[in-house]
């Protein structure tokens, strides 16, 4: 397994914790980018920038992984609030920063402005009898040279402002990878939940799911004979990850894991011995 990134070092500690977690939850699972974004619905590029540290990861990503990987979601949860609040004081504070420059440069260009002179205004001139001069055909000379300086550096500054709130919020990942619309032929392949119902009959153990066959079944399965042998190892106290009914590395390392203990071949498969055996 290729070796993880250096978080950046600017990330506020708590966050850092929180990505140093979900990271090992991962690595743990030996669960692919890939594998991610096919059971939470959140994109690989997503994870990729969650376990980075270059995003924040919302509040139902952080809950998806722990379901998963079999973690316990709270201390994850509690983990994640404090480092929402850091998060979001991180990225606001420079804003309030350039604001605050803009104001003050606007403030100390107004006021090198010359004063006009309050006094009386003079006489107008006696009309001359002299003959008018014609007008110059040189540039007139610029006007009010430091209120246009003025007006157009806070112009500037305002849209440099507008850009990156713009940035800011373009930028913002709260939301799940979309997904396009799912077609009827996608919606009917959507694998079903499952829920355990751990009973005792004729002295064999059974979830209540693929009523009692013992097909046999290898990695990369799916289906009700899969949730059925997740919730029998999770009975057994081994933990297969979610009751989802995919056979993936999880629930691979689980039946590894029982057979070993079971005294049987460990090859990954769910045979009728294995099967027998989860039964007991």
């Amino acid at each position: 397994m290729p070796r993880a990134k250096a978080l950046p070092a600017e990330l506020d500690p708590t966050a850092r914790q929180l990505a140093t977690r979900l990271r090992r939850l991962k690595d743990h699972s030996e669960l692919t980018m890939r594998h991610l974004a096919a059971k939470t619905g959140y994109s690989a590029k997503s994870w990729e920038r969650y376990l980075g540290g270059t995003s924040l990861p919302p509040r139902a990503a952080v809950e998806a992984l722990a379901r998963v990987t079999g973690a316990d979601p709270v201390p994850l949860l509690a983990l994640h609030e404090i480092a929402a609040d850091t998060w979001e004081s991180r990225r606001t504070k420079p804003v309030e920063q350039s604001l605050a420059t803009t104001r003050n440069n606007t403030a100390e260009e107004e006021q090198e402005q010359p004063e006009r002179p309050t006094g009386p205004r003079p006489a107008p001139p006696a009309p001359s009898t002299a003959p008018p001069t014609p007008p110059a055909t040189g540039p007139a000379p610029a006007r009010f040279p430091h209120m246009a300086l003025t007006a157009g550096l806070a112009a500037l500054s305002v849209s440099l402002l507008a850009a990156l709130l713009l940035v800011l919020r373009l930028d913002e990942d709260g939301a799940p990878a979309a997904v396009p619309a799912a077609s009827p032929t996608t919606m009917a392949s959507a694998p079903p939940s499952y829920t355990c119902r751990i009973t005792r009959v004729d002295g064999h153990w059974s979830a209540g799911i693929n009523d009692g066959r013992d097909t046999e079944i290898v990695y990369g399965a799916t289906g009700t004979d899969v949730a059925e042998a997740q919730c029998l190892l999770r009975r057994a106290g081994i933990s297969p990850g979610g009751i989802d009914g995919m056979f993936g590395p999880l629930t691979l390392r689980a039946v590894k894991t029982f057979q070993e203990r079971a005294g049987l071949v460990v090859d990954g498969m769910l045979g009728p011995r294995s099967w027998k055996a989860l039964r007991g």
